[in-house]
């Protein structure tokens, strides 16, 4: 019996219009596509601020891991994204806050731009959940 495909939205404005989910789980494995720093309400949170809005990042996919069954503790890999590399630490800050003890493995890289130039970072993560 092949495995169930769970999708999980984050109910981003972008979701249909690119037609994506913002997590997908397949067995125990779950994957979270590039999370953007979107505000509770709409827009950008943290706007200026690569650490805030990495803690925003973090906050999201926290939910979307929940949502399909998981737990930070549960997260493997990491990407964090950013326009501007020479921002790195105040990320890796962020991102040590939130796995220092579970240290996932972790790409850092730049890009030219996001879709909303105000979003300076977008992280991804992938996640098996034990059986």
């Amino acid at each position: 019996m092949p495995d169930v495909r769970t999708l999980v939205s984050s109910g981003s404005y972008l979701e249909p219009v690119i037609g994506f989910s913002r997590a997908v789980r397949v067995g125990n494995h779950i994957a979270v596509g590039g999370t953007a720093p979107i505000a509770p309400g709409g827009g950008t949170a943290g706007i200026g601020d690569v650490y805030a809005q990495t803690k925003r990042c973090l906050e999201i996919i926290e939910k979307a891991l929940a949502d399909a069954g998981g737990k930070l503790e549960h997260v493997t890999r990491t990407r964090i994204i950013l326009t501007d590399i020479a921002l790195w630490k105040d990320a890796a800050r962020a991102h040590a806050e939130a796995f220092a003890t579970i240290r996932p493995v972790t790409t850092l890289m730049q890009v030219t731009a996001f879709v909303d130039p105000d979003w300076l970072v977008e992280l991804e993560v992938d996640a098996i959940v034990s059986a």
